[in-house]
């Protein structure tokens, strides 16, 4: 048996909890919810995505990214256009109003990340991106092979 304290999904979540808290408090002045912010993030590396492929990039289920592009919309913060070559879907862009928060959004992040490494040395740093890189591989390819015998 797992002690809880030796269960690495524990300690994931915990994390992601704490992060969730931390970024909902620096952008809710701002109309951006914990929930939002990683559609943002995306967008701000891949701006014109279909809403369709942002959901497998962010691996998430087609009716949260429906909401979430819904609230960012009405708050001014993505447009959603057809596209030209495939006219059932939906094409998401960022407005100059999220454009003019994007040193916000990655200072936030940046901040985070500080919070999260405070009294790591650099070697530890990158073995920790390390492992995580290996365990988000890991949990990508089963959930893969999971999809396939479906």
């Amino acid at each position: 048996m797992i002690k809880k304290e030796e269960s690495i999904g524990r300690w994931i979540s915990m994390l992601y909890r704490y992060g969730q808290i931390y970024v909902g408090k620096k952008l809710h002045s701002y109309g951006i919810g914990k929930g939002q912010f990683m559609y943002l993030i995306k967008l701000f590396n891949e701006d014109g995505l279909s809403q369709d492929r942002l959901t497998e990039k962010l691996n998430m289920d087609k009716g949260t990214t429906a909401r979430a592009l819904k609230k960012l919309e009405e708050q001014g913060f993505v447009t959603r256009e057809g596209d030209e070559n495939d006219r059932r879907s939906k094409r998401v862009f960022l407005t100059t109003k999220a454009r003019e928060l994007k040193p916000l959004l990655f200072s936030v992040l940046k901040d985070w990340n500080e919070i999260l490494s405070q009294g790591l040395s650099k070697e530890e740093k990158e073995q920790v991106l390390k492992i995580l890189e290996k365990m988000a591989n890991n949990a990508s390819e089963f959930t893969r092979e999971e999809r396939e015998k479906e």
